[in-house]
């Protein structure tokens, strides 16, 4: 299924690749022109805004909280009904540890506030926290991309995983365009989400 989209494209694997090409564009703009040191660190807003700069482009809800309910593999991200409460709760969760953020980035992940582009929009609002709590920011070149996922999809569980994953891979680099550009990757991503009705959940 081809997710609706601004370019009027109807091949997945297309669409896949001029999103990965605009996204980057637009997470650079981020970047190099200071908006994200503007945006309050670990609020749903900004994570909103985030999102809307990177997708703006290519889907008419960038920035918008999803009204589908997701599901990847055989794990379930925050219903819909439930979607607010919890993004509320997250704004609310301390970050004044590493190990404070990386509870409200795993959080973040359940919750997956959007339709689609959650993981690089997410992984962007993570190093703005790192970097305006810590003054760290992750080298995700440094970070094997099985090994997150799969700390990732077991973090709700225990998150010790993905802590130390992410733990060492600390830099103290924070303005470094090409360690802040690796987080944009894609494949750093899950794929292939399916959506499921309210009723389906029991």
């Amino acid at each position: 299924m081809v997710l609706e989209n601004k370019l009027d494209i109807t091949e997945s694997a297309e669409l896949a690749k001029e999103e990965e090409r605009i996204s980057k564009k637009k997470a650079l703009e981020l970047f190099e022109k200071g908006i994200l040191d503007s945006l309050e660190a670990g609020k749903f807003s900004s994570l909103s805004k985030i999102h809307k700069h990177l997708f703006d482009e290519i889907y008419h809800f960038a920035g918008e909280i999803r009204d589908v309910n997701l599901a990847k593999r055989n794990f379930r991200f925050a219903p819909v009904m439930y979607l607010k409460p919890a993004l509320d709760h997250i704004d609310n969760m301390p970050q004044s540890t590493f190990e404070e953020i990386i509870e409200k980035y795993v959080e973040m992940n359940v919750a997956h506030p959007f339709r689609e582009g959650n993981g690089r929009s997410t992984r962007i609002w993570l190093d703005l926290i790192l970097k305006k709590e810590l003054g760290k920011v992750v080298d995700w070149s440094k970070v094997d991309k099985e090994d997150y996922l799969l700390a990732m999809e077991r973090s709700p569980i225990k998150s010790v995983e993905i802590k130390e994953l992410l733990r060492q891979a600390l830099t103290s680099d924070i303005n470094n365009r090409v360690v802040y550009m690796k987080g944009i990757d894609a494949s750093y991503s899950y794929e292939g989400y399916f959506i499921f009705k309210t009723e389906d959940m029991a």
